[in-house]
Parts: C-alpha cells; sequence; structure tokens
C-alpha cells in the first residue's frame, strides 16, 4: 500500500508535469523522465505503478494522432507482441528485487538512452532484415522495460531507423509505447506489485502530465526543440548516474 506524503504528492504532480512537458517538446520521454526522477524517492515498481494511466492516456493519444495504424501495426505486430511477452516476463525482475539492482538497471539504461541519443548516430535497418531484427529488437525492450520502466532501448532507436516519415514515426512511437504500458500493468500485477491505491495516485497524476504535455506544446514553439532535446538528455544522463551509483551507498 502507497503511504503518500503531502510533499510526495506534490513531487509526484511536479515530476509528471516536468514528463509531460518533455514529451510536449519532444514527442517522448514521459515514462522515462517519470522512472528517472521518481527512482530517486521509490522503488522502481512503485514508480512504474504511477506512471501507467499517463502514459496509457497520452501514449494513446500519441497513436491514434496519425493516419497509419493499421500499416504500422500489420509491419510492426512481430516486434510488438514480443516487446509484450518480454515486458511481462521482465516484470518480475522488478517486482521481485530487493537488493536495488533494478534501480542501478533504471539508472544504466537511462545512461545508455541518453549517450547513444547524444552522440547522433543515425542507423538504417534495410526492408529485408526487419522480420529477423523486429522480434528481436521487441524481446530485448520488452525485458528491459519490465525490469526498469524505461521504454526506449533499444526500440526508439530501432524505429527511427527504418526510415519511417515523421508522422508514422510518431504514431510507431505511440504504438510501441502504448503496448509497453499494457504489458507493464499485466506483469506488476501477475507479480502482486500494483496495488489500487497506485492506480489511483496514477489516475490523479493524469492532470499534471496532461497539463505539461500542453506546456511543451506552448514551449516547443518558441524554443528550439534541438536545444531542448540536447539539455534534456545530458539531465537524464547524469540522472541515470546517481541511480547507478545510489545502490553503492
Amino acid at each position: 500500500m502507497l503511504d503518500l506524503s503531502a510533499a510526495s504528492l506534490l513531487m509526484i504532480a511536479l515530476t509528471f508535469f516536468l514528463a509531460g512537458m518533455v514529451k510536449g517538446v519532444t514527442g517522448m520521454g514521459l515514462p522515462t523522465v517519470a522512472m528517472g526522477i521518481l527512482g530517486t524517492i521509490m522503488p522502481p515498481a512503485g514508480a512504474a505503478a504511477l506512471l501507467l494511466v499517463p502514459s496509457f492516456v497520452t501514449n494513446v493519444l500519441q497513436l491514434l494522432s496519425g493516419p497509419s495504424f493499421a500499416a504500422l501495426a500489420l509491419r510492426l505486430w512481430a516486434m510488438m507482441l514480443t516487446i509484450l511477452l518480454g515486458t511481462i516476463a521482465g516484470a518480475w525482475l522488478m517486482a521481485n528485487d530487493t537488493a536495488g539492482w533494478t534501480t542501478m538497471g533504471l539508472g544504466a539504461a537511462l545512461m545508455l538512452y541518453a549517450g547513444f541519443s547524444l552522440a547522433a548516430r543515425q542507423l538504417s535497418v534495410p526492408r529485408s532484415l526487419e522480420p529477423f531484427l523486429s522480434p528481436l529488437i521487441g524481446i530485448v525492450t520488452g525485458v528491459i522495460t519490465g525490469a526498469t520502466g524505461v521504454f526506449v532501448i533499444p526500440a526508439v532507436p530501432y524505429l527511427q531507423a527504418l526510415g519511417l516519415t515523421k508522422d508514422d514515426l510518431i504514431q510507431a512511437l505511440g504504438l510501441s509505447f502504448t503496448v509497453s504500458t499494457v504489458a507493464l500493468a499485466i506483469g506488476l500485477s501477475s507479480g502482486g506489485a500494483l496495488q489500487f491505491d497506485s492506480m489511483s495516485t496514477s489516475a490523479l497524476a493524469l492532470a499534471p502530465a496532461l497539463l505539461g504535455m500542453w506546456c511543451g506544446q506552448k514551449v516547443r514553439n518558441a524554443i528550439s526543440p534541438a536545444t531542448f532535446r540536447r539539455w534534456f538528455l545530458v539531465c537524464l544522463l547524469l540522472l541515470g548516474l546517481e541511480l547507478v551509483v545510489k545502490p553503492l551507498f
């Protein structure tokens, strides 16, 4: 059961506002930011439970914003299936961790994603390799998602390497994140780490997340998204480092 003070509730609200703002500016990052910040004050399983409702709603909105859902679902079905299976299996690690390894894993995943993104390496995957790579990328992404609550590695770089149009990429990311969120909920529930009060608090976090998204979309028109993204990734890298070393002390 969650026993949250007023200060903790304020921290959660501010976290999801910031995470929503990042998503509003960059089109992604809500679960990553939420897991990174909340992981400093609570176990990853508790943080993952809190992000379920805001993540699901915002990702469904992103998923429905594009015109190519059927075509993308047909193209990426094997990846989505293995993400589902891998996340449910990986969530067992999060739900049963008592030594802080998932906190270190969360930090490592954040650092890996931030470092790769800052390096700005644009990969390219030939269409002929997709039937072989998509299930592999899906299962690896799923296990990492289930164990850490971070949806982005290696799914995001892989989807970016498929040569999709901007609108299709946004919709494909929404599809991947939606499947990951549903699978994480199933995995946490089956592992006994998802309680009713966690979902109630998660539902309350939806409002600041949506407000943050709205503000982020306004900010996107006022600043350079590239500059914002670069500083966001630097902060994510430092946050990941803090999570890696935290269990050691």
